[in-house]
């Protein structure tokens, strides 16, 4: 019988490595906020960390690791869906070093966004730090591969953002600053011009398969319906409407970047609607609810407020499509990316 577990166990490695040496993404590096982060923010001084139970109790081993759900987020299953490894480590989990990352890496941190003001709010990286560690990260690569080797892979990885609602929910309508400045139309186009320019950065740097990520329907997201409790706990369409204009403006500059930089692959993937198809009709999906969060009402359950104090944390997450005040479940993350997979990614598998 163990003859037999180890034969399995040998064949599942080696077809594992066949489908490594056969795919087209050697690698996958990922940008952005809370809804990619696999754990940075456990090695930065910030109080937006999730290393703690309830996260992750249906992760791999049942332990937390600074996702912001019950288990894996998206890009765990966009990974494994092109035949690499079931999850991908964030930068500064001192567990993982080169080896590790030289088939995919995350330099994602919770509650940052494209503006630098966003990152402050909860002092967490900027996105223009995320982009230092990258250019720090292909050094090593170079380093443990070689020049020609590393080149190879960074050219051939597959690019990953997502990043935007953290600019609107934390930053635009909640402080001053920024609202004063900018209509929303104007933050908007200010946000989409960071996006141009890091991804011009990124393709300076190497960079050809890129795929940024559009907003959510985050007038939906379970903190924003429970504030507005006066109006029965609808979604907040203002919010809705925003998201969807902003994915617009992002689709404009793609089609620009496409056109003007020579060789590069660029494709907007848009959660907006395969999101709030989940929420409004929950059950086609196998959810039984989409207004609340699994920990708690999903009022402030989020980072420190979602704890094994929490009395009222349900006990199966995959009946709800929201983990937390503000992240989807990990079965609602699998959807999402089963959808970015077979759309804005299939021409790279």
């Amino acid at each position: 019988m163990a003859n037999e577990a180890s034969f399995w166990f040998l064949f599942a490695h080696l077809l594992l490595q066949i489908l490594k040496a056969n795919a087209k993404v050697p690698a996958i590096i990922v940008f952005g906020d809370s809804s990619v982060d696999s754990g940075n923010n456990n090695g930065i001084s910030t109080i937006l960390k999730s290393n703690f139970e309830p996260y992750g109790r249906d992760f791999f081993g049942n332990q937390p690791t600074g996702r912001f759900s019950n288990g894996r987020i998206p890009t765990d299953f966009i990974s494994e869906a092109f035949g690499l490894k079931p999850m991908i480590p964030a930068y500064l989990d001192p567990m993982y070093n080169i080896a590790d990352f030289a088939t995919g890496v995350c330099f994602a941190s919770a509650g940052t966004g494209y503006d630098n003001a966003t990152a402050d709010v909860l002092s967490v990286i900027p996105l223009w730090k995320e982009m230092e560690y990258y250019k720090e990260y292909q050094e090593t690569l170079r380093g443990y591969l070689g020049n020609e080797k590393a080149n190879e892979v960074l050219g051939e990885a597959l690019y990953l953002m997502s990043i935007g609602t953290n600019d609107f929910l934390e930053n635009y309508y909640i402080l001053p600053k920024r609202s004063s400045e900018y209509s929303v139309e104007e933050y908007q186009i200010f946000l989409a011009g960071i996006a141009e320019n890091f991804i011009t950065e990124l393709y300076q740097l190497g960079a050809r398969k890129i795929c940024i990520s559009g907003l959510p329907p985050m007038g939906c997201l379970p903190l924003e319906r429970t504030t507005n409790m006066f109006n029965g706990s609808d979604c907040v369409e203002e919010y809705n409407d925003v998201a969807k204009d902003f994915n617009g403006q992002l689709q404009g500059m793609v089609m620009k970047l496409n056109k003007e930089l020579p060789g590069i692959q660029l494709v907007l993937s848009n959660p907006y609607d395969i999101l709030l198809d989940t929420i409004q009709d929950p059950n086609k999906f196998g959810f039984e609810d989409a207004e609340t969060a699994c920990c708690g009402t999903g009022l402030l359950e989020m980072g420190y407020m979602c704890n094994t104090i929490n009395p009222f944390t349900c006990s199966d997450a995959s009946k709800y499509v929201f983990w937390d005040s503000f992240h989807p479940t990990e079965k609602a993350n699998g959807i999402l990316a089963d959808n970015v997979v077979k759309n804005s990614l299939a021409q790279f598998l």
